[in-house]
């Protein structure tokens, strides 16, 4: 049986007191023929670039929803992209057992990372100085040189299926979400465990704040949208009644998080710890553009763009 992508959402939608303000639809983009896995925006904003099952990645011009670039080139599914700090490189896993990067002027394929241990689905992640590459199969994370396209490190762990990975702010440590129902946070350079954070059932996916203090994850069970202190372990855990979470992402400033499920999206205010709104179309991923103006968000073949300044502003 082909292993389950944890990027997926299955869920129901829940109740509370929501803004009055509601994000404004600016556009929906609708070139691609399978579900969207991963969506992701340029440093400065004007790109969004998004992976999808029909083995593509689409780059579109953020403010006119045009389609300006097609990468082909993988064999299967593209389930993740990132792009590099500069925004020159992206980064792409898939089901088909690579890591590729790409000039993004160009949209040459630059570099493919091969692997045994790289089984089926990759997810990826770039390091903040642009110099690392992290990806994530099953129970293997590795990290590439992103000059060379060299793996440097391998970090492996008992675990049969790790489910999402990402760098901290300042670069040092990297946490990982597993199917033993932790989050590992691990130390880049000593490559040592400096903490496991225990939930209550699978970790589909986590997020870092923007200071690095804390850190966000949605559990399988129940939907759990939960907040970690990075320093502590402790954890605050926002919705325990509702099913189905699967994506988050922290909005640049950090005083807003996104959370997809399956029929919607919600957006959190992280100070007050309530829900703000909740908007109409579930996602699989879900990302703010760095100015935190654009929610980015995508359910099956289709990529939604908001403007969410109406609903956060008024929250402030």
């Amino acid at each position: 049986m082909k292993p389950v992508l944890w990027l997926a959402c299955l869920g129901l939608i829940g109740t509370s007191s929501l803004s009055a303000q509601e994000p404004r639809l600016r556009s929906t983009l609708t070139e691609h023929i399978a579900r969207v896995e991963s969506v992701a925006f340029s440093p400065d904003g004007k790109t969004l670039a998004s992976g999808n099952g029909d083995a593509t990645i689409k780059l579109w011009d953020v403010t006119t929803g045009k389609n300006i670039a097609t990468f082909k080139g993988h064999a299967r599914e593209v389930c993740s992209v990132a792009f590099s700090p500069d925004g020159k490189t992206l980064a792409s896993g898939s089901w088909d057992e690579t890591v590729k990067l790409w000039n993004v002027s160009s949209g040459k394929n630059t570099a493919t990372m091969k692997d045994p241990a790289i089984r089926f689905f990759s997810l990826v992640a770039f390091s903040p100085d642009g110099k690392t590459l992290a990806s994530l199969s099953f129970d293997t994370i590795k990290l590439w040189e992103v000059a060379t396209g060299k793996n440097i490190v391998t970090f492996k762990e008992n675990y049969f299926e790790a489910t999402s990975v990402v760098f901290s702010p300042d670069g040092r440590t990297l946490a990982s979400a597993n199917d033993d129902f932790t989050i590992k946070l691990r130390d880049v350079v000593t490559g040592k465990i400096a903490a496991a954070f225990h939930a209550d059932c699978l970790v589909r996916c986590v997020a870092f704040s923007p200071d690095g203090k804390t850190l966000a994850s949605s559990a399988f069970c129940g939907g759990m949208l939960t907040l970690w202190d990075v320093a502590s372990g402790k954890d605050v855990t926002l919705n325990p009644d509702t099913i189905g979470g699967s994506c988050v992402a922290f909005s640049p400033d950090g005083k807003t998080l996104a959370y997809g499920r399956a029929q919607t999206v919600e957006l959190w205010n992280v100070a007050s710890r309530k829900r703000i709104a909740e908007l109409k179309g579930g996602a699989t991923c879900v990302a703010f553009s760095p100015d935190g103006k654009i929610l980015a968000s995508a359910s099956g073949n289709a990529i939604d763009l908001r403007d969410v300044t109406p609903v956060t502003k008024a929250e402030r």
